[in-house]
């Protein structure tokens, strides 16, 4: 469900601002100078809706449309030939998404929700509040390059561009050119193309240049930071596990999970999941050192079958299984409640008793957990390992890593955390754009690009414009149900389930 708080701070910061300019535009002595100064400053206000419009970037427009003819040619005919292309993926991956969206619904398993191609994304929902920030700033950036690239291939074609502006609706930003109609409906449909095309090619530029970007971080960054030593920690949510005098703090480098290296935060990942779906990790420790359990009382079935042997429900004791150095051909085993750090502090890791030595006084002991728990020790040096008892996932989402560790003392933590989370979106708002305003859909550069397609392809097959038209108005209404069908069932997953 949608954050009530949310809710209510977006309604009355448009009730307030609708409630002034209706005010302001009823006052007798206010209303002249109130909608001049608007007129003045290209701003205009309706419900939910705020809209800004200048002429200031019509000379960096120009300027960029004179830059070199030829290669600006060749520049928006290849966004000719993506904007086709991706009129047609559109459709197919919107096709995809629905199936995807459907089977989600009629499935209880999490896993396909995560397939998902694309999303429909509500701030507060599925967006955490507090990446508000790179989401508007890129999706701002997103359709600023969008009207950048129809606003340079209008000039280049010889049709004015009015102005340049931007608009908030409800949440949301956005940008906008106002080209001269009249001058547009007399050039030929290939070249209205080009124009139509310029602004979904330019999104797909930018989605690839972020894309480079984030994979050539760690090569831009390396004077300063340092990758494939550790995972550096940058935050650590409080109460968690990973909270504590001996867990970790902000700023550790954590380099093994077990005998499982980590260098980044893949590796972090992975290494969790590795120890979560295989055996736990046993421990090589003198068998002169064990204790038997009958000194902390039998040993005792939990509910789900699993042994323990622990019953003064100490948080420094754990249950430790192994096979009896004197029985081990009867492989029976035998339990011990023993102090854990003291146990497996410097030790060596096995599976059984042959990795500790054939001839060796030591055993293989194993912590004697629910089926889903693990211990796992974590290395973070200088200081001593942390041990973790418990579900791993948890340990995952207990603590946020980079994978950039400062090569100096005064640089900032987050300063490639912020840039690589802000790239990120870039890419997938960019991208998302991109495949949006491709779809051929009233109202989206997708309708006006169908109909110079139309227009361009079947003028000699279908010679009756009206008929041309129709086909266009038939291909554009079922392309709009086809966005309609997935927004809408988007946001029933994302707000009411």
């Amino acid at each position: 469900m949608i954050p009530v708080s949310l809710l209510v701070f977006v309604m009355a910061g448009w009730c307030a601002v609708y409630l002034a300019d209706t005010l302001l535009r009823s006052s007798a002595l206010h209303r002249i100078n109130y909608e001049s100064w608007l007129a003045s400053r290209g701003l205009m206000l309706s419900p939910f809706h705020v809209r800004w419009q200048t002429t200031m970037f019509n000379r960096l427009f120009a300027y960029c449309a004179r830059i070199n003819a030829r290669a600006l040619y060749l520049w928006f005919s290849s966004g000719l030939v993506f904007g086709v292309a991706a009129m047609l993926g559109s459709v197919v991956l919107l096709v995809k998404t629905l199936q995807q969206t459907y089977a989600q619904m009629t499935t209880d398993n999490p896993r396909i929700g995560g397939q998902q191609t694309l999303q429909v994304v509500v701030p507060g929902v599925n967006l955490p509040t507090s990446q508000l920030a790179y989401f508007f700033i890129a999706l701002l950036l997103s359709g600023v390059i969008h009207e950048l690239g129809h606003a340079v291939a209008a000039l280049r074609e010889s049709v004015r561009v009015n102005g340049f502006g931007m608009f908030v609706f409800v949440v949301y930003p956005g940008a906008f050119v106002d080209l001269f109609t009249t001058h547009l409906n007399l050039i030929s449909p290939a070249q209205q193309l080009r124009i139509f095309c310029a602004g979904v090619w330019h999104n797909f530029v930018l989605c690839v240049a972020a894309l480079a970007l984030l994979f050539l971080l760690p090569v831009l960054l390396f004077p300063v930071y340092a990758t494939g030593v550790g995972a550096m920690v940058t935050e650590v949510v409080p109460g968690s596990a990973a909270e504590g005098p001996r867990g970790l703090s902000v700023g550790d480098l954590v380099t093994r999970l077990e005998d499982c290296p980590v260098r980044g935060v893949e590796d972090w990942a992975a290494c969790l999941f590795q120890l979560s779906r295989g055996p736990q990790t046993g421990y090589c420790v003198p068998a002169a050192g064990l204790q038997p359990s009958w000194a902390h009382g039998r040993p005792f079935k939990r509910l789900d079958g699993t042994m323990d042997c622990c019953s003064n429900n100490s948080l420094t004791d754990l249950c430790f299984s192994y096979i009896k150095p004197q029985g081990r051909n009867s492989r029976e085993r035998e339990f011990a409640c023993m102090p854990v750090r003291k146990m497996v502090t410097g030790t060596a890791t096995c599976r059984s008793d042959n990795d500790c030595g054939v001839n060796s006084a030591s055993v293989c002991v194993t912590p004697s957990l629910e089926n889903q728990t693990r211990f796992i020790r974590v290395a973070h040096p200088p200081s001593p390992h942390m041990l973790f008892v418990g579900f791993p996932p948890h340990l995952q989402y207990a603590v946020s890593l980079t994978n950039f560790v400062p090569r100096f003392g005064f640089l900032h933590l987050d300063l490639p955390v912020f840039m690589e989370t802000f790239l990120k979106y870039v890419v997938s708002l960019s991208g998302a754009l991109a495949v949006v305003n491709s779809v051929p859909c009233f109202a989206l550069d997708g309708q006006w690009m169908l109909n110079a397609l139309l227009e361009a392809t079947l003028v000699t097959v279908v010679t009756d414009r009206q008929k041309r038209e129709l086909i266009g108005f038939f291909l554009l209404l079922a392309g709009s149900a086809l966005l309609a069908a997935n927004v809408a069932l988007g946001l029933w997953m994302v707000t009411a389930r």
